[in-house]
């Protein structure tokens, strides 16, 4: 399972975005307060979350805690319980089942990570050792699998079974997209079509999800919820798109996780895409050629064909597109916390450090 997202909004990048400057040097320090400003209609609701989250995953084996621990590591700013709790909080008022639900998406997607690491063969996130490089992919595997039953031992809980359905429905949409993008993997005339919809099912549907589920539990009527529901599969489709940029020219001391997988791994993403479309015939050929290649540093080669191209700008305008494409969705919401910061961190999506 591949999910959304993979690296979360970085510290760095909040305080660039809020202090104008662009720069990510020293901006670590004063993370902390900007993220604290930003959250502070939900701080009470995050907090507890944590709590929800400790509980649930909590096992009587010093093993099963460790490994626990360690992922826990990868939680980085809890995207997709943000989006809940800021979708709830801006139709309404928050309930104890926006935190229940906040910490049952965040399983869901620390399970999507373990999983993927283990698809990717990855060995870094978050600037730390991934679980399968650690422990292999038995343990991988299996952890990912703990954190998924969890998350629907905590959801079965609700009074109301609608979440767990919803939960269950995103979870098949997820593996669906990372199905199908198995499925095309090393297909080098995969279309921007396609590419999208695979992004949309592994990645968006869950920050679809969470909208949905915010607002719906906050009592918002199907108008709102679905334009919450826009904004989330939005902002999830630009933050895909980053990701993949990301991994063809990021650094991996600044991104903190293990680069140059799609390549290895044979998926075909968006700048590949749109220069295979539209380069010069001899360019495109040589990118088929490093594709298909067994080079040791096919990565570094693919990278720098594509840097000079305009198809890095070209991905980065899709992101830029559905990233208005979320911020539009917000308009009609009533003017609070909630949404100002909803549509702040649709900004962010586009600021992350390379």
């Amino acid at each position: 399972m591949k999910a959304s997202g993979h690296t979360e909004l970085g510290s760095e990048s909040i305080a660039a975005t809020n202090t104008g400057t662009g720069a990510a040097t020293g901006a670590a320090s004063g993370a902390a307060g900007v993220i604290a400003s930003l959250t502070g209609c939900i701080a009470d609701e995050l907090g507890a979350v944590d709590r929800v989250f400790a509980e649930e995953l909590a096992s009587d084996l010093p093993s099963v805690n460790a490994l626990v621990r360690h992922v826990s590591r990868f939680r980085g700013k809890m995207l997709r319980p943000l989006l809940l709790l800021l979708s709830g909080k801006a139709c309404g008022r928050l309930t104890d089942a926006h935190v229940t639900l906040a910490a049952v998406v965040e399983m869901v997607h620390m399970a999507t990570l373990v999983h993927d690491d283990v698809l990717d063969e990855a060995e870094l996130r978050r600037k730390g050792a991934t679980i399968n490089h650690l422990r292999g992919n038995e343990a991988a595997v299996m952890l990912g699998d703990y954190l998924i039953s969890h998350s629907y031992h905590l959801c079965s809980g609700l009074d109301s079974q609608l979440a767990s359905r919803l939960i269950a429905r995103t979870t098949n949409r997820v593996c669906e997209g990372e199905l199908l993008q198995i499925d095309n993997r090393n297909n080098l005339d995969l279309t921007e079509e396609t590419y999208l919809e695979i992004i949309t099912r592994k990645t968006a549907s869950l920050c679809a999800t969470c909208c949905l589920l915010g607002s719906k539990f906050a009592g918002a009527g199907e108008a709102r919820v679905g334009q919450l529901e826009l904004y989330g599969l939005s902002i999830g489709v630009a933050f895909q798109i980053q990701d993949d940029i990301l991994d063809l020219v990021g650094q991996e001391t600044m991104v903190g996780k293990t680069l140059g997988s799609d390549v290895e791994k044979g998926k075909m993403t968006l700048p590949m895409i749109h220069f295979l479309r539209t380069a010069p015939a001899e360019h495109r050929a040589l990118l088929r050629s490093l594709l298909t290649s067994n080079d040791a540093d096919k990565v570094e080669r693919i990278r720098n064909l594509l840097l000079p191209s305009p198809s890095i700008d070209y991905a980065r305008s899709r992101a830029r597109e559905y990233v208005e494409r979320a911020r539009g969705a917000l308009h009609s919401l009533p003017d609070t916390d909630a949404r100002r910061v909803l549509d702040t961190m649709a900004g962010f999506v586009l600021s992350r450090p390379m």
